[in-house]
């Protein structure tokens, strides 16, 4: 067997090359999945491709049903995209048949005409995602790829088969897909790199993004944010001026401002080492790569550019920008058309607690502020701690460690804390109405003040976390601050 034979080794192949035989078209793997072997990574997502003859209409769906037929399978038909896919033997394979486009200058929509296999090529995003296999019974196997494709792939090349102004023009969307593929197949082994032709145009036609809709955009993000080098797509955004037409906000972390000699930290950059520190954290914890503990980290510091001060005699502070930062997620969110549900309020919360563990490891760490920090940050507390530990950064390695020695010693504080008070999960043992039963009172703020008041008091270590302690102290501050006396001593909160 050769190479590409064994590239082609599924029964799904033989199936589609006898099936298209007798329907007298002709059908190509394309894409991705042709790639992917010459790289040597998995891929259980297969592109057919379907030259028809003259006067047929969707080919590739016509195939996708006769395959379907064959190996028993549920075919899902997509009429009006032209579009059909099967699953068989643990892969999904999807078939269109091939087209050529054409745009309009301010229409993402493109007019759609049946076309030849290298009309179709031509119409990819990138050469390396333009090669083919031909599933011909006289050349099974035969690589087609008219732009090079190989070659780039080998060399590390990412560029577009027509020229790139037209390619990103047609559909300015590739101009994140050429970024985020060049982060995607990176490796210290073997780095890809955009060429610069087509860096230079996506700098001239940044300004083309506006007319993609945001889910686009943001689709595009989450797998950057998901690749194994995401600092590399955000540093190729900036430089290329992309990042500020849809996220200016991170833009703005760019650059030192000087005063009196003295300049502050090149928050960009910071950002970045602390996204690819999480990444780090999380493959040597085992643990499975957070999309929106991502975000948190990209956003940590997204409040510095509006609370950044210059103090003569102290320097740069950026006091609140935590607090900040907190309050422009959401509308960063609302602006990207991401989830405004619990998924922003969780990015929301850790960029409001960012400093809260290093505030810890800088002061003496007392019972009281463990349990603070575990109540307020809840089951996101290992979250939070795994993206403090990646905020620490410095140029001075000496610094480093003394700052994880430290941040080391608050985690086995949390621990003995958290195994004695059970904060993590902490709830109020005295409830509203409990309270408005108890002294006969309707809802008012009376209510909340007393719930606040044994909260406090069970997180600064004044009573135990058990409801006898906090009803006692809570019947002695409303007798003491409001005067009032419980109707029934024997009343007890469920």
């Amino acid at each position: 067997m050769t190479k590409v034979e064994a590239y082609l080794d599924h029964p799904v192949f033989r199936l589609v090359s006898e099936t298209a035989g007798e329907l007298g078209v002709r059908a190509f793997v394309i894409g991705g999945y042709v790639r992917d072997c010459f790289l040597g990574v998995p891929n259980k997502d297969i592109d057919i491709v379907v030259e028809s003859k003259p006067g047929t209409e969707h080919a590739g769906i016509v195939l996708a049903e006769a395959v379907a037929a064959k190996c028993h399978s549920k075919v899902s038909v997509f009429k009006n995209f032209g579009t059909a896919m099967l699953k068989y033997h643990g892969i999904e394979v999807e078939f269109v048949g091939a087209r050529r486009e054409s745009y309009h200058r301010d229409s993402r929509k493109p007019i759609v005409e049946d076309g030849s296999l290298q009309e179709d090529q031509l119409r990819r995003d990138f050469t390396i995602n333009a090669m083919a296999f031909s599933l011909q019974k006289e050349d099974y196997g035969a690589l087609v790829d008219p732009f090079g494709g190989i070659r780039d792939l080998a060399a590390g090349i990412i560029r577009t088969p027509l020229e790139p102004r037209q390619t990103y023009s047609d559909d300015p969307l590739r101009m994140l897909r050429a970024i985020r593929f060049a982060a995607r197949l990176s490796t210290p082994e073997h780095p890809f790199t955009i060429v610069p032709e087509s860096l230079e145009a996506m700098r001239e036609m940044a300004g083309r993004l506006q007319i993609l809709s945001r889910e686009r955009i943001v689709e595009e993000l989450n797998k950057m944010l998901m690749t194994r080098h995401p600092a590399m797509a955000f540093e190729l955004m900036e430089d290329t001026g992309l990042l500020k037409e849809f996220l200016p906000e991170l833009s703005r972390l760019k650059g030192v401002e000087t005063v009196d000699g003295k300049g502050h930290k090149e928050n960009f950059t910071h950002t970045l080492q602390v996204l690819e520190n999480v990444l780090r954290f999380e493959a040597e914890e085992g643990r499975e790569p957070n999309l929106w503990l991502h975000w948190a980290a990209l956003l940590h510091d997204i409040g510095k550019p509006i609370s950044k001060r210059y103090v003569p005699g102290q320097g740069w502070t950026f006091h609140g920008h935590e607090v900040t930062g907190a309050r422009m997620v959401p509308k960063i969110f609302e602006k990207l058309k991401m989830p405004l549900n619990e998924k922003m309020k969780y990015v929301q919360k850790l960029v409001n607690l960012h400093l809260r563990p290093i505030a810890l490891v800088d002061d003496e760490v007392t019972d009281s502020a463990v349990r603070r920090l575990l109540f307020d940050a809840g089951e996101d507390i290992d979250d939070l701690m795994l993206l403090c530990n990646a905020d620490i950064t410095s140029k001075n390695p000496a610094k480093v460690a003394r700052l994880r020695r430290n941040f080391e010693a608050v985690k086995e504080k949390m621990a003995q804390v958290e195994a004695k008070d059970e904060i993590r999960n902490w709830k109020n043992p005295i409830t509203g109405d409990y309270v408005m039963e108890l002294f006969g009172l309707e809802p008012c703020n009376t209510i909340g003040q007393l719930k606040e008041m044994v909260k406090n008091a069970v997180l600064d270590g004044e009573i135990p976390y058990t409801f006898e302690a906090a009803d006692a102290y809570m019947r002695a501050k409303a007798r003491e601050v409001f005067g009032l006396e419980a109707k029934d001593s024997s009343l007890r909160s469920e």
